[in-house]
């Protein structure tokens, strides 16, 4: 009997594309309770910091009757905003010191690039986006608002390198030729998910004038601005500092109106499950009149709104937090990195930022098994091999890889369960 859902619900509901990640969730592994659980290495949390943040907020918790209440808004309280605008003051040095009123608060940075999405194109329009590409994005952009993910491949260039933004004119270019839809705006994400680099300074000044050239707005996710890290690892290519879109002074570049900054709080303070995101935009003040237009749909919980100014307004811990979690991924990334050095498999060097190790498993599989049919596409078999070992992996098909074989391993976990994590990957490899 049918349901009666529309169309575009039933196509989320058959698409399947969340199924196993919950399987996976509702089974984890652990040694004492749960030895035959899943390791899950797929997901970006990190675990490094919880027992720091959570004695912070359990001790400083104490809950005003106001944020019983509306309180300021659906679009953040005025004293979030303000501790938001001074945080990122301080950590981002952007060229102007940021506003209160240049910032939006939405409940996590998923809401925000949707959010961003429905402002910024309309249905059928298209936002560029360079491979491999956070997977979210593609719902975020395109599930509710409507808009078009327009992939950018990069074959043998760098995707950071300067000749990398001539191909998302080209991609620009195609998609305008064959649709006959304008492109509107260019997502970053800066630093990247999953390759852990950062964009130059010259490669964001590059994607400014192109996005000036064309009318078109540039949004970078900078949600792991302050998980940058020193890699003690690779020579090379050397690792490129963080540097936010907010730190370039604009003029003669772009104007204000077409740049737009996210932050949250899931990754670089670990709390993912807070869902406390930001919108900032310093020259466009119709988008933030359209954005508070439909805060009833990104209103975050004034609880999380409450604890993110607890923690964003003391900055003696802030400071404390950040260098010790930046010491802390950059010890799991040297574990991971020549763990998988010495396994023989093969990883993209050079990273400094986020929590992940791009592991090319697929020539590691067809290595150790020379012998087998090479019909069946490679991710693929090394994915159910991974599953079978009970180690969950994110594929780089959901990320739009250009090459099959290529996963993201998240290293930013305990020793214990990374360690445990990479033992599964090497077994599974090799069975």
């Amino acid at each position: 009997m049918a349901s009666g859902i529309s169309t575009r619900a039933s196509e989320v509901a058959h698409s399947g594309a969340t199924n196993l990640m919950w399987d996976v969730m509702s089974d984890s592994w652990c040694p004492a309770t749960n030895p035959q659980g899943y390791v899950n290495v797929g997901v970006a949390e990190n675990f490094l910091m919880h027992s720091t943040l959570l004695e912070f907020i359990n001790n400083k918790l104490d809950l005003p009757a106001k944020y019983l209440t509306y309180n300021d808004g659906g679009h953040g309280s005025v004293r979030l905003r303000r501790a938001i605008a001074q945080f990122l003051s301080r950590h981002l040095h952007p060229v102007k010191p940021l506003d209160a009123n240049q910032v939006v608060v939405t409940n996590g940075v998923s809401t925000a690039i949707e959010q961003m999405s429905w402002c910024l194109a309309d249905p059928g329009e298209g936002i560029l986006l360079g491979r491999p590409y956070y997977g979210t994005f593609i719902p975020d952009i395109s599930l509710r608002p409507g808009s078009k993910v327009v992939p950018v491949n990069f074959g043998e260039c760098d995707p950071f390198s300067l000749e990398a933004v001539d191909k998302y004119e080209e991609a620009l270019l195609e998609f305008q030729e064959r649709t006959g839809s304008k492109v509107k705006a260019v997502m970053l994400c800066h630093p990247h998910n999953p390759l852990g680099r950062c964009y130059p300074r010259d490669v964001l000044i590059k994607l400014m004038r192109f996005c000036q050239k064309y009318r078109i707005h540039l949004i970078s996710d900078e949600i792991y601005a302050l998980s940058v890290w020193e890699n003690t690892v690779d020579d090379s290519p050397p690792a490129v500092p963080f540097e936010s879109v907010l730190s370039i002074d604009l003029r003669g570049i772009i104007d204000s109106q077409l740049v737009h900054v996210l932050w949250g709080m899931s990754k670089d303070f670990g709390a993912n499950g807070l869902r406390l995101g930001a919108i900032i935009s310093q020259g466009n003040p119709e988008l933030h009149m359209a954005l508070k237009g439909t805060t009833i749909y990104s209103y975050s919980s004034q609880v999380a709104d409450h604890l993110t100014s607890l923690v964003l307004e003391d900055e003696a811990f802030t400071d404390e937090y950040i260098r010790l979690n930046r010491e802390k991924l950059s010890a799991s990334y040297t574990y991971a990195a020549k763990y998988m050095t010495d396994c023989g498999i093969e990883y993209a060097p050079g990273c400094n930022a986020a929590f992940f190790l791009w592991v090319n498993l697929g020539k590691r599989y067809r290595e150790l098994h020379p012998n087998e049919s090479e019909s069946e596409d490679i991710g693929d078999k090394v994915m159910q091999r991974l599953l079978k070992h009970k180690v969950f992996l994110a594929s780089g098909a959901l990320f739009g890889s250009e090459k099959s074989g290529w996963f993201r391993i998240v290293f930013s976990h305990y020793p214990e369960y990374l360690d445990e994590a990479l033992r599964r990957i090497v077994a599974a490899l090799e069975a």
